[in-house]
């Protein structure tokens, strides 16, 4: 195994061991710095709201920049741009998508302006986690995502609102978006609009990921039943399906998920409990 890939594991191994570890950055490479400062330069964000970005400067290394991780050879290898009120220019950001050594990126709570994903993110090839949330993405989601195969965590989820969905599953169905997903452990797709119903979303997802761990999917125009083959992701230890309309009894299989700690299905149309404290 490449010596970038041990590195990744090194904070995620700690984690799932609840060990509380100090990663050593190095120095950050020449071309790595000049990347980022033409980043920051071909997105349009407010420097009065800006925490991060605004900071950014050729006078400092970018391995001490608040937003940044940096393996030991100087690599950028996390990129934390969430809450930096960036209105525009992602997909003109060539250097964004240029940063092949990145294996976290956040860019949640902008405001793109119904905006689509890039398709060219999927050329960070070792990405593991993507959180676009609440980001002010809309329309499609691009294809190229199902082919980020490394990914662990994916978050496209957003705030529903009455009448409209930003982003949705059309061309790109959910077995299309999943089925290399192979690795993945989180998957948030709150208020994308999915529209499929039990037999189909819950075999797609059994079928195609499992080590799921956390299954998010929030006012997604769901339907029922929910398809016994849910029950053989063992692993999952978080499950929301609310605001959906599954029209069906609670099904006795959700009561044995061996790690469940977390399950809301409120407003979602079921009529009947069994075992399970959960308000419908």
């Amino acid at each position: 195994m490449r010596l970038q890939s041990w590195l990744f594991l090194i904070p995620l191994l700690a984690n799932l061991l609840g060990i509380n570890l100090v990663l050593v950055s190095g120095q950050c490479q020449r071309d790595q710095q000049s990347m980022l400062l033409q980043l920051k330069n071909s997105l349009i964000f407010d420097s009065t709201l800006s925490v991060s970005l605004v900071q950014w400067s050729q006078s400092t290394d970018c391995c001490t920049w608040s937003s940044v991780d940096c393996d030991v050879a100087g690599h950028v290898i996390g990129l934390n741009l969430s809450f930096e009120s960036i209105s525009g220019g992602i997909e003109n950001s060539t250097r964004l998508f240029g940063l092949q050594y990145l294996q976290n990126l956040n860019l949640a709570f902008n405001s793109f302006n119904e905006a689509e994903i890039p398709p060219r993110l999927a050329n960070l090839t070792n990405l593991a986690y993507l959180n676009l949330s609440e980001a002010g993405f809309t329309r499609q989601i691009p294809i190229a995502i199902s082919g980020m195969t490394r990914l662990v965590t994916l978050d496209l989820s957003t705030q529903s609102f009455i009448g409209s969905h930003l982003l949705k599953l059309e061309k790109l169905n959910l077995s299309g978006l999943v089925k290399n997903l192979k690795q993945l452990r989180e998957l948030y797709l709150d208020s994308v609009n999915i529209t499929a119903n039990g037999d189909e979303w819950c075999q797609v997802l059994s079928s195609s990921l499992p080590n799921l761990r956390v299954l998010s999917l929030s006012s997604c125009f769901l339907s029922g039943p929910i398809h016994s083959s849910l029950a053989n992701l063992q692993s999952l230890s978080v499950i929301r399906l609310d605001q959906n309309n599954l029209s069906s009894p609670v099904s006795e299989f959700l009561a044995d998920f061996p790690n469940l700690n977390s399950l809301r299905l409120s407003n979602c149309g079921l009529y009947r409990i069994i075992g399970l404290d959960v308000c419908v």
